[in-house]
């Protein structure tokens, strides 16, 4: 089993910037992919950007240039350093981990966090 804990949600104004932290713990040895997805009210849960042990990335379009994934193998934590923040970036930002699979399927990835609220708004 694997546990994994997001946190560094909260409201900012657009143009803004927030870093939120994925935090794994448990049998994460054979966990290859990690991603961030995001799911705003009304819509279907969105892959925003992965990263893979060995540090090859995919973010989606909307953030590209405002976005950056990384990943500390030695204390387990992914990050996702988001810039230029707009209110369409609104959303349950989630952390998720899979051991193998496509990036691109939710269904593929084995563990999930609870989510972390962003709010971008004046």
């Amino acid at each position: 089993q694997v546990q994994l804990v997001e946190s560094g949600g909260g409201l900012v104004q657009p143009g803004g910037s927030l870093r939120l932290s994925c935090a794994a713990s448990g049998n994460i040895f054979s966990i290859n992919t990690m991603a961030w997805y995001r799911q705003a009210p009304g819509k279907q849960r969105e892959l925003v950007a992965a990263i893979t042990r060995g540090g090859s990335t995919y973010y989606a379009d909307s953030v590209k240039g405002r976005f950056t994934i990384s990943r500390d193998n030695a204390k387990n934590t992914m990050y996702l350093q988001m810039n230029s923040l707009k209110p369409e970036d609104t959303a349950v930002y989630y952390c998720a981990a899979q051991y193998s699979g496509s990036w691109f399927s939710a269904r593929e990835y084995h563990y999930w966090g609870q989510g972390t609220q962003v709010t971008v708004s004046s």
